[in-house]
């Protein structure tokens, strides 16, 4: 089910592959071509994580200070760190899937390279198997293709089939390709393929380099691939870590071993694989680096600006409230002014009140005053109105 899956995978790699080589005729060039593509297809999702990831950086003097402050209390630094992404909206986790999707590429890659036939030429196993028999039949030697047994012959498995050699396919290529190019013309499908680029066969494991060692381009370019593999990943880890957010402690001893553990994967991986998969990852890397030189430069300028417009929106708003609450204190003020002004009033005209009855004497108002009433017994009230006179 899986190798099924897996064979699924690869066809549309496969496909472009195909079309750069015949567009191209080298090997090579189709491979560095591939990997052009292939970053440019990622390129909107990349540009999404390399922007988060700035973004980040940018943050990582607030995340430190977060970081000191709740260092007793994880529950509240989760908390606070949450809040943070979501003030400035940025995914923590955006990076972390990209980052991955070379490897499957490069697995795919891998598949169509070692087995050029059924997953490069997309010919069936029966079609394949037809082939090696015919090159037995000729005569031909197909011991680095099949398992041969002592007497010659080659050996069966359990299908009834010959067993192919790890890198049986690409020998097969290899014999049909030099010994007989005109029946290999005659398979529908057939491609006479030259590994060659640069004068290296790009099939080849440079590990192999060592076993059979001379002072040799073919030999020395070999080796060099893996190398060169090795200081472009470890160039592109350093420019991708100066970029990420600083960190201290255990975080930051770990970034660092994986800034050189990356590095040390590609020239394993380039030394015991062939060739073709070493310039895959050299033009992966060189790739990343332009990419990441101008993504670099255009978030720095675009973060800058939406900073500098957050700040002024910042101001904006400061100075919007602060000219309301200018504005609501000045309307208090007023209102405290035209009460006082107004209790004045009432009590300057009770004072007048006051004035004007006491110089009135025996007003007909006091007269008549009981108590607070000041007309309780009339207006012409006289308490010796009816005295007897002299």
């Amino acid at each position: 089910m899986f190798s099924t899956l897996g064979y699924y995978i690869c066809i549309p790699f496969a496909w472009l592959v195909r079309v750069f080589y015949n567009l191209t005729g080298s090997y090579g060039i189709a491979i560095i071509l591939f990997t052009l593509v292939i970053k440019l297809l990622m390129l909107p999702f990349q540009m999404k994580s390399k922007k988060s990831m700035m973004r980040m950086s940018r943050m990582s003097g607030r995340m430190q200070e977060i970081q000191k402050k709740y260092a007793n209390n994880q529950t509240k630094m989760g908390e606070e760190m949450q809040k943070l992404y979501a003030e400035e909206g940025v995914n923590p986790m955006s990076g972390c899937l990209w980052s991955f999707l070379p490897l499957p590429i490069l697995i795919a890659l891998y598949s169509i390279i070692r087995q050029p036939v059924t997953h490069f030429m997309m010919l069936s196993e029966q079609a394949m198997y037809g082939i090696i028999n015919h090159l037995a039949d000729a005569g031909a030697s197909v011991s680095t293709i099949v398992k041969v047994a002592e007497d010659g012959a080659m050996e069966l498995g359990k299908t009834g089939l010959p067993q192919l050699l790890p890198y049986g396919q690409i020998n097969l290529v290899k014999e049909i390709t030099s010994q007989m190019p005109e029946y290999g013309a005659s398979v529908d499908g057939w491609m006479n393929l030259n590994y060659n680029f640069l004068g290296l066969d790009l099939t080849a494991n440079p590990s192999t380099g060592f076993g059979n060692f001379a002072f040799s381009w073919a030999v020395i370019g070999l080796i060099l691939i893996p190398i060169l593999a090795g200081l472009s990943q470890l160039v592109l880890s350093m420019i991708t870590m100066k970029q990420q957010p600083q960190q201290e402690g255990p975080a930051a001893r770990s970034t660092k071993s994986m800034m050189y553990m990356m590095p040390l994967m590609s020239v394993y991986i380039a030394f015991v694989m062939p060739a073709a998969l070493g310039i895959y990852w050299i033009a992966q890397s060189v790739f990343s680096l332009i990419q990441e030189v101008v993504l670099g430069k255009i978030f720095n300028k675009k973060l800058e600006e939406e900073e500098n417009a957050r700040y002024e929106a910042r101001q904006s708003d400061r100075q919007r409230r602060m000219e309301e609450g200018k504005a609501l204190q000045e309307q208090r003020k007023q209102q405290a002014e035209q009460k006082q002004s107004l209790k004045e009033k009432r009590k300057a005209a009770q004072e007048a009140k006051a004035q004007k009855a006491k110089k009135s004497g025996g007003s007909t108002t006091e007269a008549g005053r009981v108590g607070d009433r000041p007309y309780a017994r009339g207006r012409a009230y006289k308490a010796d109105r009816y005295d007897e006179k002299d």
